[in-house]
């Protein structure tokens, strides 16, 4: 596959997924929106990712590329039904363009947390043989208010009622993050937003505490990870 990366910070891109990438011989290309550049055409692509970031979906003034954006995501899985993934804030821009609305969290969650499988989760490819409830890096103040039309939830947790879902059969996407490494929390504590989100939720030692947090469950993320990689993929072939 050929996939297509949209970037909303140069140090939260795809994590852990591009060494999965490369041992199958995929290739990707990265855009870097919030550094201005441009949005190629679908014309090749095989499959559409979009990360996080530390922008929200509705700061269109601030950042207008977002409008393109969205057009694109539309067009990628509504339009010609090609396979997606989207993480945190790629899980939101899916459902704005989709029809669905997003807005900021009433409690934020910032820190190492339990997710729970909806049963369609749980009977779904795309989470096969996650545990029911599992541990995951959170890292958002902003959630899906509103699903799109014919979405369903795959998970969800008690401060946020839609932490994975599914739109037809080759779209998803997760407001947990399940791309991390060794090097990831501390990456990502560089980007103010992102920091100021940490101190506010966990206090002075907060990257810290979330650093050591996701050490201590490093390996049963990048499991985790790689058993979502593999679903997609295998929803990825179905048309």
């Amino acid at each position: 596959m050929h996939i297509l990366v949209l970037q909303h910070a140069r140090i939260e891109h795809p994590g852990i997924f591009r060494g999965f990438l490369a041992e199958d011989g995929h290739s990707w290309d990265a855009v870097e929106l919030d550094e201005g550049e441009a949005l190629p055409p679908l014309d090749g692509y095989d499959g559409l990712w979009v990360m996080g970031g530390p922008m929200d979906v509705w700061q269109e003034d601030a950042h207008p590329w977002l409008v393109a954006e969205k057009a694109l995501i539309k067009e990628a899985v509504a339009d010609r039904g090609l396979p997606f993934l989207g993480l945190c804030l790629g899980h939101q821009l899916l459902a704005e363009a989709l029809g669905g609305e997003c807005g900021p969290s009433a409690t934020p969650e910032i820190g190492i947390l339990d997710v729970q499988m909806t049963e369609e989760g749980a009977s779904g490819v795309w989470m096969d043989g996650l545990p029911e409830t599992f541990k995951a890096l959170q890292w958002h103040s902003a959630e899906v208010t509103r699903l799109p039309q014919g979405a369903s939830v795959l998970a969800t947790s008690p401060a946020c009622a839609v932490q994975a879902m599914k739109w037809g059969t080759r779209a998803f996407s997760a407001q947990f993050h399940v791309e991390i490494e060794p090097d990831t929390v501390r990456n990502w504590a560089k980007i103010p937003e992102y920091a100021q989100a940490l101190a506010s939720a966990l206090g002075e030692d907060g990257l810290t505490v979330m650093d050591d947090g996701a050490a201590q469950n490093m390996r049963d993320f990048n499991a985790m990870a790689e058993r979502l990689y593999i679903n997609w993929l295998q929803c990825a072939a179905k048309t």
